[in-house]
């Protein structure tokens, strides 16, 4: 019997608008009525997965900035952290600055940049159809490096984006001679959707994040795992994407989105339907509900 699901939000248990279908939400309840604890594990900040948290209302523990935190949602407290040194995440800025590299900066609280652009865009659109208590908080200035410098909150990770493929080659080079950063292989571009008017239109863009070194899901997971005296074994690891790697391949049960990529898949013990088609609701019917 499985004691922990791991289950990552965009491009897994949220739809490509993101959203969490009713009948998802349903099943996280339903795995934690039959006694099992399901884990948020993602890159987005607490602010934005608190939100998500608290529609399904039985997440107890969420990773955030891809492993960069873990917060306790009961009682509202940080158990782990593993942020950039400002300095470090301030030598990163000044290299997007000087290179013209759309970037943007995590902490718990807010998410900084200079432009709605990409990512950053992506989430002003999702924000139009939530209640202010439940959006993502951007935070829009015209000199990034100085908000940064002078705030008192600390740097999470730093997204950088870019549309053409070619352009984000070269821009990942700029960041080879910087020290102990962790820079998230993703060689995918990035879908998402977002509503004008009646039409759907995607945003695409090929992405990376910065984090500080040894940040990573599984291991905020293992952490967890030894507060709760549970073997690995007896997880079950739901993701899609580059950052869902190392827990797919570690946990119990590693599951891929049918979304996920090529190299995602290759490591999986069981791969389930799309974002789209509601695979984690079904991982959950298929191994904790019928489990068979």
């Amino acid at each position: 019997m499985y004691k922990i699901i791991a289950i990552d939000l965009d491009g897994t248990s949220l739809n490509g608008f993101g959203q969490m279908t009713i009948n998802t939400r349903e099943h996280i309840k339903e795995a934690s009525r039959r006694g099992v604890e399901t884990i948020i594990a993602s890159g987005r900040n607490i602010n934005a997965i608190k939100a998500i948290a608290e529609e399904i209302g039985t997440i107890n523990y969420i990773i955030a900035g891809n492993g960069a935190i873990i917060y306790d949602f009961i009682k509202n407290e940080i158990l782990y952290e593993n942020y950039i040194p400002k300095k470090k995440a301030l030598e990163i800025i000044d290299i997007c600055e000087k290179n013209s590299i759309y970037y943007s900066v995590y902490t718990n609280r807010t998410i900084i940049t200079n432009c709605l652009k990409y990512n950053v865009l992506y989430y002003n659109k999702e924000n139009e159809k939530k209640e202010d208590i439940k959006k993502t908080h951007i935070t829009l200035t015209e000199n990034v490096y100085d908000y940064v410098k002078n705030m008192n909150e600390e740097v999470l990770k730093i997204f950088i984006c870019d549309k053409e493929k070619t352009i984000f080659r070269s821009i990942l080079k700029k960041f080879e001679q910087v020290k102990n950063i962790d820079i998230l292989d993703v060689s995918h571009m990035c879908r998402k959707m977002i509503k004008q008017g009646t039409l759907d239109v995607p945003i695409e863009y090929y992405y990376t994040e910065i984090s500080s070194t040894e940040v990573d899901k599984w291991n905020a997971l293992e952490i967890l795992l030894k507060k709760f005296k549970i073997n690995k074994q007896d997880v079950i690891a739901i993701g899609d994407n580059m950052n869902d790697k190392k827990m797919i391949k570690e946990a119990g049960l590693g599951v891929a989105m049918g979304n996920s990529e090529p190299s995602v898949k290759e490591l999986a013990d069981y791969i389930t339907d799309s974002n789209e088609q509601e695979g984690v609701a079904k991982t959950i019917d298929k191994f904790i509900i019928n489990n068979n």
